[in-house]
């Protein structure tokens, strides 16, 4: 049998880099995209060291004809693609009163759009044959409408109602490619260091974090699954719920807690290098610096929780209270 081909966008540091690892561990030959080739040479010399084929591909995702004459490139020089995972990103931190357009539109090529160049890319390709899966990544409930991250959310916002869009597209085609979402919370990765921050502090992630492993994890489980969505722990489903039922009340939270959990007491020495327009020169590898409080996979608090899991758990919680309600009315009348 012939060996299954990934491409992972964003694949020099990070989570793309250690998604490549976890990719390559499960069988996959990996394609790695990104703009820095010197670390995506360093992620293909750690994947050559366990016997996995590779192929770097120097590539700015925002250029979309640049994206889909890689996915041509793999196609011929490694095989077929049956995984595509856009891991690519980049943002912009501040007050939307701070923030200018020029910066607000490279934060949504990147990360919006960068993805959905993967996305058409991955199509492409994969129509030829009906199937594949494309794996792109949303932040968990817990993040999403957090302050000083507005480019951040507006860029995942749209992307997870193009993802949905698509899906329904996908149906009424008939194709057997699936689009997986992965619901990230706060990763320990090298971004938070290279990131345009204009807070004037040093960023710090907003609450529990994970290692990058965790976070390749569920994209490699992404890659099987027939789940609209993977999310990591089980704090980031009950967090739906309570944007649901309490957006007022986190409103409020997150207006009084939400900037200082997000950035450290120490002031930033001086303008700190970003990577908005160009790559951070640097051996960068998956893991960031906060490795001491991070999760890993071992950890009782690392679950892996799908879509039809979290449905299910809803439900059983929308019977119980219904019975419980209808017990009540009963009661009443009874009395």
């Amino acid at each position: 049998m012939a060996t299954q081909i990934a491409v992972i966008t964003g694949a020099g540091s990070g989570i793309g880099r250690a998604a490549a690892r976890a990719l390559g561990r499960a069988g996959f030959d990996v394609a790695l995209l990104g703009r820095d080739k010197e670390r995506l040479d360093a992620t293909a010399q750690n994947l050559a060291q366990h016997s996995v084929r590779s192929l770097v591909i120097s590539v700015d995702v925002a250029d979309a004809q640049a994206v889909q004459d890689a996915a041509n490139r793999v196609e011929s020089e490694l095989g077929p693609i049956s995984v595509w995972a856009n891991c690519a990103g980049a943002t912009v931190v501040g007050q939307v009163a701070a923030l200018n357009a020029q910066d607000i539109a490279r934060a949504t090529q990147v990360t919006y759009l960068g993805s959905v160049n993967g996305t058409l890319a991955a199509l492409n390709v994969m129509r030829r044959r009906g199937q594949g899966a494309i794996i792109n990544l949303d932040l968990a409930p817990t993040l999403r409408d957090l302050p000083l991250q507005a480019a951040e959310n507006g860029s995942r916002a749209a992307l997870r109602g193009f993802c949905n869009s698509l899906r329904t597209e996908l149906r009424h085609d008939a194709d057997h490619i699936r689009i997986v979402m992965v619901d990230l919370p706060a990763i320990n990765t090298p971004h938070y260091g290279w990131t345009r921050n204009l807070t004037g502090k040093r960023l710090k992630p907003f609450g529990p974090v994970y290692e990058p492993e965790v976070a390749a994890e569920a994209i490699c489980r992404a890659a099987f699954t027939t789940s609209r969505s993977i999310s990591i722990g089980w704090a980031n489903s009950f967090a739906a719920l309570w944007r649901l039922a309490g957006r007022s009340c986190r409103e409020a939270r997150l207006a009084s807690h939400g900037y200082k959990a997000q950035m450290s007491h120490d002031w930033a020495e001086g303008i700190q290098p970003d990577d908005l327009y160009n790559p951070v020169p640097g051996a960068y590898g998956a893991e960031g610096p906060f490795e001491a409080k991070a999760r890993r996979l071992n950890s009782p608090f690392t679950i892996f929780v799908s879509s039809g899991l979290r449905a299910s758990l809803f439900g059983a919680l929308a019977a119980m209270g219904l019975s419980a309600a209808f017990n009540h009315i009963r009661q009443c009348r009874k009395d």
